[in-house]
């Protein structure tokens, strides 16, 4: 019917109308509002400033070893930067496969981080037909932390004073001379294997539970040679037990210049343990860029440590460490198939 004067019931009727109306603009608002809420919800939340709770930072070994030295000074200058405590959390076991897989499952929130080293993140790649976790895919790439480089020594009674020398004695006597290790796939074995395949000699590998009775067996003159930490050998070497032949880095250490480098005889050659940050995949880069800024700012104070122990600083950011970590599993890959050792 048509309302064509001021009636009552013309009136009650427009305000039905605009009523409803009201009703359904209402609904739809809180409609979308319903949808949006969630996201802001979310957006609040990871605008939290990080951390707000303790880090746990995993060491996939036993303290008091080289990645577990390095963990706890570069834990000290972190609670420091970032206002939380970064307490470690060993997690030893499995050539450092228990810890590794530990993290890789861990929460990508940032509470949780790895202290990789160049066997749980590079070497255990070729030597282990399967691995409960990948190296590259399972964790984001955050900061260097520390190299050592090795010292290939060996037993004053031999008569080696030099890498020309050694090379020369392996030639001509093949597979008599030995080499210590601290058992099949560390880096002390695979530095021999190296050592072997870019010399072009034969070396009999001697394996041994782990780098301490390796040492002391090289030290009774049981064996040979040995690829050892600097922090293990270089007391003996200055003690006159053993002979320095060269460090196992790409040039002279500053703090050692009287040792040269194997490569200087031996191109190529090149073999220092390293460790870095690792957290999950898929951790926010805002963390991942924070904690790389920590840590690298932390590295300058850490270097007198370091050197004390024979580590120097390893500064490396996200970008470069992926590419400096693709190389490594490149590179041991291949010298593990050469020597054709496997670990099940």
């Amino acid at each position: 019917m048509m309302c064509s004067s001021p009636m009552p019931e013309c009136g009650t009727g427009r305000n039905a109308i605009m009523s409803k109306r009201r009703d359904v603009l209402s609904a739809t608002a809180a409609a979308a509002l319903l949808g949006v809420l969630p996201r802001a919800v979310q957006a609040q939340a990871q605008a939290q400033p990080w951390p707000t709770r303790p880090v746990r930072l995993i060491v996939a070994f036993a303290p008091g070893g080289f990645t577990d030295i390095a963990a706890r000074l570069l834990s000290e200058r972190l609670t420091a930067a970032l206002g939380q405590p970064v307490t470690v959390d060993n997690r030893a076991g499995a050539g450092g496969i228990i810890g590794t897989e530990a993290a890789a499952r861990s929460a990508a929130d940032g509470y949780t981080v790895l202290m990789g080293t160049i066997s749980t993140h590079a070497m255990n790649v070729g030597l282990y037909r399967t691995l409960p976790y990948d190296p590259v895919a399972d964790f984001a790439p955050v900061s260097g932390v520390a190299t050592s480089p090795n010292l290939l020594v060996a037993h004053p009674s031999r008569g080696i004073a030099d890498v020309a020398g050694l090379i020369a004695r392996a030639k001509a006597r093949p597979g008599i001379l030995t080499f210590a290790s601290g058992g099949n796939g560390t880096s002390s074995h695979l530095a021999g294997e190296l050592f072997k395949s870019l010399a072009g000699v034969d070396l009999l590998h001697v394996p041994f539970r782990s780098t301490a009775p390796a040492a002391s067996a090289l030290v009774a003159g049981q064996v040979d040679l040995m690829f050892d930490t600097l922090p293990s050998s270089l007391p003996h070497v200055r003690e006159g037990r053993l002979t320095g032949l060269g460090v196992t880095s790409a040039q002279r250490l500053a703090s050692l210049p009287e040792l040269p480098a194997v490569a200087e005889t031996v191109p190529g050659f090149e073999i220092g343990v390293w460790t870095a940050l690792f957290a999950p995949a898929g951790t926010p880069r805002p963390v991942v860029e924070r904690l790389d800024l920590a840590t690298r700012e932390a590295l300058p104070q850490l270097r007198g440590r370091f050197a004390e122990l024979g580590l120097e600083p390893f500064s490396a950011g996200p970008e470069e460490l992926a590419g400096y970590l693709r190389a490594e599993i490149a590179k041991w890959t291949a010298v593990v198939r050469a020597a054709r050792i496997t670990i099940d």
